[in-house]
């Protein structure tokens, strides 16, 4: 250490090693530091956080400047000696395109190597032909995209797809799909990979939720967190140390058969009042049908759930006693389901989105807070702070594309173990 030089404050982050044949894991930890510090950090602060040495940080700052990757961006002075060079990620050194696959609609983003959207389209879900027309036509939509934005083929990272659940990650399929008919065990990754000849990502909706949030929220924001999904299905993402958990087969997070109203409605399960049939948003719209408060079912409507959960939200708003008590019993429901996974996984943060979310923001965060407090077996150690997404209604696609993100910047802890053995 110089004497006289001031300390130099670093977030303490994942660290690298010193290892040979470790290249790339320090590579996408160096790459992590940079993209988390919305300042920039320079080499000695990389080499401090990273627990690297220095020649082996500027080795790899080195490959990033030459790839275009990271940039320079000025030199800072704070105290003696010699001015730092601040690294930043170069915004246009990389892009991702994403793609969110809904009952309903298919939103597509192309986003830059900060987040950046810069171009999105979203347009009904074709349910009507065979699923591998329906997937290759979207690799068609990719491929404009991608053709129209005039960036060089080999800035683009790849395409990442976020789809229901389940998933045979592995294999890169959709199982069977809730209310997608006919979409039993299609190789999506496969012929999105042909049609678009780029590489493919793809994983569940609430996991590429989960990727968004750890990857747009603030770095300062707890590392450990529940993410809920509520979409077409209601599902849970999982964010331990900053790590995404996706489970043996990349399912984690089915939460529809907790039970949240023992004297709830038959599941097909067997049991009774699981989320499946006590929470879901057609449920809710149903009530709100059977109650008055929503006019029978549009036929011709292609939105008719997001129609009738917004319409649902707006009469309660406006106070419309049937209304509010259907979005108050689903937040006491909801909260119950949520405390299930915060009580087993010891969470301190339970974060809400997806597509239906909007609609269930005032009442659920208004309420779900006491609710979770009364049933955390943790209330007096810690409490659990309840919040909804940073990602913005509409941009699920952000998260799909967040997926390829996740796979070039974050430091994978399993490849660094596999590659020891080498």
């Amino acid at each position: 250490m110089v004497l006289g030089a001031p300390e130099i404050a670093v977030p303490q982050r994942r660290r690298g090693t010193n290892l040979p044949k470790m290249g790339d894991f320090n590579q996408a930890v160096i790459l992590d530091s940079i993209r988390r510090s919305e300042e920039g950090l320079s080499r000695v602060e990389l080499a401090a956080s990273a627990g690297l040495a220095a020649q082996t940080v500027s080795n790899i700052c080195r490959r990033l400047l030459d790839s275009g990757l990271i940039v320079e961006a000025g030199k800072e002075t704070s105290g003696p000696g010699k001015p730092r060079t601040i690294l930043r990620l170069n915004p246009r050194g990389m892009y991702a395109v994403g793609v969110h696959i809904d009952p309903a609609l298919t939103n597509y983003a192309l986003l830059d190597a900060v987040g950046t959207v810069l171009e999105s389209v979203v347009e009904p879900t074709d349910l009507d032909s065979a699923p591998a027309v329906a997937v290759a036509a979207m690799g068609a939509r990719i491929r404009a995209m991608i053709d129209a934005s005039g960036i060089e083929e080999h800035r683009i990272a790849g395409v990442g797809v976020a789809t229901p659940g389940p998933v045979d990650a592995a294999s890169g399929t959709v199982v069977d799909p809730p209310h997608m008919t006919g979409w039993t065990r299609v190789p999506l990754r496969d012929i999105l990979m042909e049609t678009t000849g780029l590489p493919v990502v793809m994983d569940k909706d609430v996991t590429a939720s989960a990727v968004a949030e750890l990857w747009a929220g603030p770095a300062c924001d707890t590392s450990d967190f529940v993410y809920v999904y509520v979409g077409t299905g209601i599902g849970a993402g999982l964010v331990l140390n900053d790590t995404v958990v996706r489970g043996a087969s990349g399912n984690v997070g089915e939460i529809g058969h907790i039970i949240t109203d023992p004297d709830g409605p038959e599941c097909d399960c067997g049991r009774r009042g699981c989320v499946k049939v006590t929470s879901m948003p057609e449920t809710l719209a149903a009530a709100a049908r059977e109650a008055g408060v929503l006019p029978p079912v549009d036929p011709a409507s292609t939105t008719q759930l997001m129609d009738d959960m917004t319409a649902l939200a707006e009469a309660a708003a406006d106070g419309n006693e049937a209304a509010a008590a259907i979005l108050a019993q689903s937040a006491r429901r909801m909260a119950g389901a949520v405390s299930v996974l915060t009580n087993l996984l010891d969470v301190s943060r339970v974060v809400f989105g997806g597509p239906f979310w909007p609609a269930l923001a005032p009442t659920h965060l208004a309420q779900i807070p006491p609710l979770l407090e009364r049933l955390s077996v943790t209330s007096s150690v810690h409490s659990v702070d309840v919040a909804g997404t940073v990602v913005n209604s509409g941009e699920e696609a952000f998260g799909a594309a967040c997926l390829v993100m996740e796979k070039t910047f974050s430091p994978n802890a399993a490849q660094l173990l596999l590659d020891s053995k080498h």
